[in-house]
C-alpha cells in the first residue's frame, strides 16, 4: 500500500499590530483657526500715492487724515496700507499663501501707474489672531480672582482679558469657552499659547464641559 503523505502546516503569521496615533481629549476639545494676519514690508521704491489713488478704484487716500493709502482686494479678501516710502501693511489674509498673492496684486496694480517692482518683498508676521473654542465652561468672575493679568469689565465688554505670562500672546476669554488669541507671530506659538492655557485653567479648576 502507498504511503501516506504527510501534510505539515506552516505556522501562521500574524499581521503586526498598527497603532494607529490617538488623539487626546484635550486635543479634540481645542479648536482654533487662524482668522487674521497681520504682515509688514517694503516695496524698496518710491510710490506716487495721488497718482495711484487717481487711477486705480479700490483705493482710499485722504493724506489730511492719514499719510497712507487704502488699497482693498477682492481675492483673497485683504485690504493694506501703502505709505509714499514704498512700506506695505497688509492685513485680513488667513494664510501666508494668501499673503504673498495679496503682495503680488499689489505690486501687479502698481503696473498700471508705471511703477516696476523687482525686488522680493521681505515678508514680516507683526501679529496673528485666531479664534476658537477650548470646550470649557468658563465661570470668568471666578477667573478673575484665581488667574493673574487679567482684566474684566462685564458692564462694558462680555470677555475676559488674559495676558499669557511669560508669553506675548493675549486671550479674550468667554464664558461658553470661546477664545480670541493675539499677539503670536506664528501658526506654532499659537497652539503653543492655546496649550498654556488650557493648562493653567486646569490648575485653578476648571473642568471640560461635560466633565
Amino acid at each position: 500500500m502507498p504511503k501516506a503523505k504527510k501534510t505539515t502546516k506552516k505556522p501562521s503569521r500574524k499581521k503586526a499590530d498598527v497603532k494607529k496615533p490617538v488623539k487626546t481629549e484635550d486635543k479634540e476639545a481645542k479648536d482654533i483657526k487662524v482668522v487674521n494676519i497681520v504682515i509688514s514690508t517694503s516695496l524698496e521704491h518710491d510710490i506716487p500715492l495721488e497718482k495711484m489713488a487717481a487711477t486705480l478704484s479700490n483705493t482710499e487716500y485722504n493724506p489730511e487724515q492719514f499719510p497712507g493709502l487704502v488699497i482693498r482686494i477682492k481675492e483673497p479678501k485683504t485690504s493694506a496700507l501703502i505709505f509714499s516710502s514704498g512700506k506695505v501693511v497688509c492685513t485680513g489674509a488667513r494664510s501666508m499663501e494668501k499673503v504673498h498673492e495679496s503682495i503680488k496684486k499689489i505690486i501687479k496694480s502698481l503696473e498700471k501707474i508705471k511703477i516696476k517692482i523687482t525686488v522680493e518683498p521681505k515678508i514680516k508676521i507683526q501679529n496673528i489672531v485666531a479664534s476658537g473654542s477650548i470646550g470649557m465652561d468658563l465661570n470668568l468672575n471666578t477667573l478673575t480672582m484665581k488667574l493673574d493679568n487679567t482684566e474684566y469689565e462685564p458692564e462694558q465688554f462680555p470677555g475676559l482679558v488674559y495676558k499669557l505670562p511669560k508669553a506675548k500672546a493675549t486671550f479674550l476669554l468667554f464664558s461658553n469657552g470661546k477664545v480670541v488669541c493675539t499677539g503670536t507671530k506664528s501658526e506654532e506659538e499659537v497652539h503653543e499659547a492655546l496649550d498654556k492655557l488650557v493648562e493653567n485653567l486646569k490648575k485653578v479648576g476648571v473642568k471640560k464641559t461635560g466633565a
